[in-house]
């Protein structure tokens, strides 16, 4: 008799517990990006390999490339995009860091952990790296979402950071980038909350990936299309049915961007069914979801995210309550359809001014990007790689490779 009075009572605890998770609003309270200050016009490398710019700038609606030098991986830029966003409550707040990528710089340490010392972020931090293709900044949100519901009080940075390389005259070649996307996952967002109607997708496919003793990636282009269009499809199609929403209930449309021509091949996809009115209002946001992309190009894990806030920065119809779509796609393959809502006062927490850090870049030239982008990193006999001839003024820079260990530095 005890023993059911204690069950029943602790049944009505975990629904009391259950109610009150499902009040706690949970989501992106702030989220920044950066990228190289080097950049290739997609017009130079069409020219100096022959083809058509046409190809490039309406074949897959990009115009230019970021480019790394040595001096910056997904560890700089990863930190530099956190710092922007980031200030002292959040330093001390923040209790878990994931980073997204398929560009790591070491197979055993993280890259979060290095860039938690840059950051001076508070020691009592979980600091982990996941992988899937392009997908693992998504599942990284997911698992951010999961703490702060069970520690309300945290703070989550999440950070999708990737160079994406293909190597000189390859067939991916102008659908390479770099780039990074942090994201501060927290209670009561003040600028999107997560909706919980995720639904994921798994299917075991090679359309796309790099073996350890590989420097680059292999790809079967059209293969990878077909599976990024038929995830989408399959997973939407789920998601509908699910979670009950309908394509007219959003706003805006973000998907993932490996070239900006791909994305808008899957909306128009979705769109088959949708009002005129509806599909003009969605082209629209498309429209403004890929401007920053054009500018930098591919950058994996964070091309969703800098689709979503290029999108939030650029257009001036979105209002508090509107819904946001997403779609991720990680080839291998994993997909994810989700949504998020806008927040009152979102726009206070975005830059308006973002085109100005592009206008500061330097562009360089075809012959000047093959001999940054594709230099020589092998270390000598004693494990060392020195690289202080690149006059490299970022706040945080690769410094060198010493007895086979990554030396970063905070310059000012």
């Amino acid at each position: 008799m005890i023993l059911s009075k204690n069950i029943k009572k602790k049944g009505l605890n975990f629904m009391k517990i259950k109610e009150i998770k499902e009040k706690i609003k949970i989501g992106i309270d702030k989220i920044g990006f950066a990228m190289p200050n080097y950049y290739l016009d997609i017009r130079d490398l069409a020219t100096a390999r022959g083809i058509e710019p046409d190809k490039f700038t309406k074949g897959l609606l990009q115009l230019e490339m970021s480019i790394p030098p040595v001096s910056q991986d997904i560890v700089t830029l990863g930190a530099q995009a956190a710092y922007d966003i980031l200030d002292k409550d959040d330093l001390e707040k923040i209790d878990m860091i994931i980073v997204g990528t398929e560009s790591g710089v070491d197979q055993s340490k993280a890259s979060s952990v290095f860039i938690h010392g840059l950051l001076d972020i508070q020691p009592f931090v979980r600091a982990i790296e996941v992988k899937e293709a392009c997908y693992g900044a998504t599942a990284a949100l997911d698992f951010a979402k999961n703490h702060v519901m069970n520690n309300p009080e945290s703070k989550v940075l999440v950070i999708a950071s990737d160079i994406a390389k293909y190597g000189v005259k390859s067939s991916g070649e102008s659908t390479q980038g770099a780039g990074s996307c942090a994201m501060l996952v927290s209670s009561n967002p003040r600028i999107l909350e997560f909706n919980n109607d995720n639904v994921c997708l798994t299917r075991d496919v090679m359309d796309f990936w790099r073996p350890n003793y590989s420097q680059y990636a292999f790809v079967e282009g059209r293969f990878s299309t077909e599976q990024y269009l038929d995830c989408l499809t399959t997973t939407w199609g789920r998601f509908v049915e699910k979670s009950q929403n309908k394509l007219s209930d959003f706003s805006a449309v973000c998907l993932h961007l490996p070239y900006p021509k791909l994305g808008l091949k899957g909306l128009t996809l979705l769109l088959e069914q949708a009002e005129e009115e509806k599909k003009e209002e969605l082209l629209a946001r498309f429209n403004e979801s890929i401007l920053y992309s054009q500018r930098v190009g591919n950058i994996y894990t964070g091309s969703l995210f800098l689709g979503l806030l290029s999108l939030l920065e650029n257009n001036t119809t979105l209002e508090a309550g509107n819904k946001i779509a997403l779609y991720s796609y990680g080839s291998g393959a994993v997909a994810e359809v989700f949504s998020l809502t806008l927040v009152e006062g979102y726009k206070d927490q975005l830059r308006n001014n973002r085109f100005d850090d592009f206008a500061k870049r330097t562009r360089i030239s075809v012959d000047e990007y093959e001999k940054m982008f594709f230099r020589d990193t092998t270390v000598d006999e004693e494990g060392n790689l020195d690289i202080s001839d690149i006059k490299d003024e970022s706040r945080f820079v690769l410094e060198k490779i010493e007895n086979h260990k990554r030396v970063y530095k905070k310059q000012f």
